[in-house]
């Protein structure tokens, strides 16, 4: 059960049961949106916790000191023996009832006893795991984020403090630089919201779109507890990436759908999958996408999700799903999906697991995180996850042609300002036949290596470089063919 509102809370509090389990890191937030409610049905709300003791929360008539019943065994036979009706929040008490017998008896006392006494108690922590005896007294629920209404009213709010602190009368925004604000925003706490967006503020006096990479760096932070995802800050344009137009164009079409601002009614892509040779751009490509989408980009190393422990592997993939959606509207970037999904390995098991909850994930998941999944072994990947209606579309970034080599060259050597008119760009990319994008790049860095203090760099060096290289479509020729016979016919060239 979620409870997001203070009319949710009240009807939880109306509920005959004694126990109310409310997880939520919310917890001043939790407490908050209680006393309002206590206050309206005219109930006494008491706090516990072990460093301050107990004591009443709002209004309602003192039962004890404060800070009375440090002790948790106390303060259980104090709530038992008392003769009136009350809300006890108790904070953070899970760990006391482990391997404690007469806690948990006391707890089961105090909940027997309800229809007599109506004494509730509200045991509030981040993570709550009830002792079996308590289970069927208990009603278990969690503190929702805040919807994108409710963040819409905190910006405002924010934006008003930050207004009349400078004494203006409003901020400087549009409309849509607003919207992104409150869709990056989504996924976390009322306090993060509003803490977020008064630096948002704050840095300029406005709301524009320039304030979007700090925040989403900012929320990637607060968010990323496992540290098994990672937050890719240099993203690309398109521009910097050769070749690749029928990927481009693909989703150039798609881009309005997936922000919702598409008229038609057509349904967000979802992701696609990128199969080709060790070098070939899909990394790039892949860091392209969130640019051209101006999206946060999300990167999952497949191989990093394992872990020794029984578990523990498909804990850290189900965390790393569900940190990505706390991030949306983002790109996920899933590198060499066959380290963890691939068919036959060294524990079966544990990858058809692994397997079956990222599918069901792909499924089933509401939000706005578009993935980019690369391969350099399809043959690899079981045949459940390839299957067309999967991904929307499975590419195949094959090795560039003369016209595209050509395009990576002049990329390189502007991006290091080695770039002349001098320069043979297509005698290069003649020679370079078979080369990937990643070995044309380093043979601009080692002909750059090559030069003399003062001296700039001609064709020769490049040409030198070039023939210095073997590419791996020469020493991986065999891989590289069957590669190519199976994406003929089954992806779409890039």
């Amino acid at each position: 059960m979620q409870v997001n509102v203070s009319e949710d809370i009240a009807s939880l509090l109306r509920q005959r049961v004694p126990l109310i389990a409310l997880e939520t890191e919310q917890e001043n937030h939790a407490l908050e949106l209680l006393k309002r409610q206590c206050q309206l049905l005219g109930h006494t709300l008491y706090r516990w916790s072990l460093t301050d003791g107990l004591d009443t929360l709002g209004y309602g008539p003192m039962v004890a000191k404060p800070g009375a019943e440090l002790e948790p065994e106390a303060l259980l036979q104090a709530i038992k023996d008392r003769n009136h009706d009350g809300i006890y929040v108790l904070c953070d008490f899970h760990p006391h009832w482990e391997g404690e017998p007469k806690i948990v008896r006391l707890l089961k006392d105090i909940a027997l006893n309800f229809e007599v006494l109506q004494k509730r108690i509200v045991l509030l922590s981040h993570a709550l795991k009830i002792p079996p005896e308590l289970q069927v007294f208990t009603a278990q629920a969690s503190l929702s984020l805040p919807s994108q209404d409710e963040i819409l009213a905190i910006v405002r709010q924010e934006a008003k403090r930050y207004a009349e602190s400078r004494g203006q009368q409003r901020i400087r925004t549009d409309s849509a630089a607003l919207r992104q604000l409150v869709s990056s925003l989504g996924g976390l706490t009322h306090k993060d919201v509003a803490r977020l967006a008064w630096h948002a503020i704050a840095d300029d006096g406005a709301i524009t779109r320039e304030d979007l990479p700090e925040v989403n760096s900012a929320k990637f932070a607060l968010l990323n507890r496992q540290g098994l995802l990672s937050y890719e800050y240099d993203t690309e344009e398109f521009a910097n990436v050769g070749g690749l137009p029928n990927f481009k164009h693909w989703l150039q079409q798609r881009k309005e759908a997936f922000s919702g601002a598409d008229k038609r009614g057509l349904q967000p892509p979802r992701g696609v999958l990128l199969l080709g040779v060790q070098g070939g751009g899909k990394s790039l490509a892949a860091k392209a996408v969130a640019g051209m989408w101006q999206l946060p980009l999300l990167r999952l190393d497949m191989g990093s999700l394992y872990n020794k422990f029984i578990g523990e592997t498909e804990k850290n993939l189900r965390e790393s799903l569900q940190q990505a959606e706390s991030m949306s509207p983002c790109v996920l970037w899933l590198d060499e999906l066959e380290k963890a999904l691939a068919q036959g390995g060294g524990d079966d098991g544990l990858n058809k697991r692994l397997l079956g909850y990222f599918l069901t994930w792909m499924a089933e998941r509401k939000s706005q995180v578009f993935l980019v999944a690369t391969s350099n072994d399809i043959q690899q990947l079981p045949a459940e996850l390839v299957r067309k209606g999967r991904f929307d579309e499975i590419f195949f970034v094959d090795l560039p042609d003369t016209d595209v080599r050509r395009q990576i060259f002049e990329i390189h050597l502007r991006k290091r300002d080695a770039y002349s008119e001098s320069l043979h760009l297509a005698r290069l990319a003649e020679a370079a036949e078979g080369f990937s994008g990643a070995e044309i790049e380093q043979a601009v860095v080692s002909a750059l290596y090559m030069l003399a203090e003062g001296e700039q760099l001609g064709s020769d060096h490049l040409l030198r470089a070039i023939l210095q290289t073997t590419p791996l479509s020469v020493v991986m020729a065999e891989q590289l063919h069957a590669l190519r016979s199976w994406a003929e016919g089954r992806t779409v060239a890039a």
